[in-house]
This record gives structure tokens, sequence and C-alpha cells, in this order.
């Protein structure tokens, strides 16, 4: 099973504020922890909400909008995330409950979604095969 832990946005986060030494070695410390575990998968940092951009589908088969960032809600902007895989959704919010306050100050906030897995998306055997070789080919090719 995978999950992402989603670290959410700050203010300091969203003007670009690196975290403090300290919390940054915290991090580091508990990635390395992950990657000991063999669960890690992929874990970084976001930049600001004002180089980002957003891509909106306002009708269906209409055109897509581009809007460049920075956005207004921070409660709503993802700062950064981890990718762990783990057996259990149990095991994924103990290892989500060691994560470091990602903000340091007592603001952080980590949501914790699992990853949807091929065959929660189809009942057709078939899409589900050609799926899940496609999926194990690209991870693959990530790794290599």
């Amino acid at each position: 099973m995978r999950f992402m832990m989603i670290v959410k946005a700050t203010k300091d986060s969203e003007m670009g504020i690196p975290p403090k030494p300290e919390l940054f070695e915290a991090m580091m410390r508990y990635n390395e922890e992950l990657a000991k575990a063999g669960v890690l998968l992929a874990a970084d940092g976001l930049h600001s909400s004002s180089n980002a951009i957003r891509i909106s589908y306002l009708e269906p088969g209409g055109k897509p909008v581009v809007v460049d960032g920075p956005f207004s809600e921070t409660k709503e902007i993802i700062a950064g995330y981890t990718l762990i895989e783990v057996s259990s959704r149990e095991e994924a919010i103990e290892w989500a409950k060691r994560m470091p306050d990602p903000h340091g100050s007592g603001e952080g906030q980590i949501e914790l979604r699992q990853v949807f897995e091929g065959h929660e998306l189809t009942d057709s055997p078939d899409l589900l095969d050609e799926h899940t070789a496609l999926s194990e080919e690209l991870r693959r090719r990530a790794r290599s």
C-alpha cells in the first residue's frame, strides 16, 4: 500500500523562507529512517506558489485555463510530500506520526492519503493488466 504524506504550506513557506537548520536536519534524519526501513519512495519540498501554475477546466470539453501563482489560501497549498510504501494503514499512520513538525513551530500539518492501486480503478481485467504492466514499466524506468 502506498501513502502520501502531504505537508501543508504556511506563510513562511509561501514567502520562500527555508526551514531552520535544526528542522532541515531533523527531516533528513527522518527520511533516512524511512529509507533504512525500505518504505521511502520519494520525499521533496516544493517551491512556493509564487512559482506555481494552476490549470483549470471550467466546463466539460472546454479549453484549459492557465493561472499563474501566487495563490492566496495557504491552507490549500502543498509545501512538500513524502511517498511511502507500507503494509497497512496503521503502519502509514505510525510513520506519519514520527515525522517532525514540518514547520517546527506548532503550525505543521500532515495530511495522509492512500494512493489508488490499479485494481481499485477498474473492474476490467484487460484494463487492469495493461495498467499494471505500464505502471511497473514506468516505476522500473524511474528507478534506473
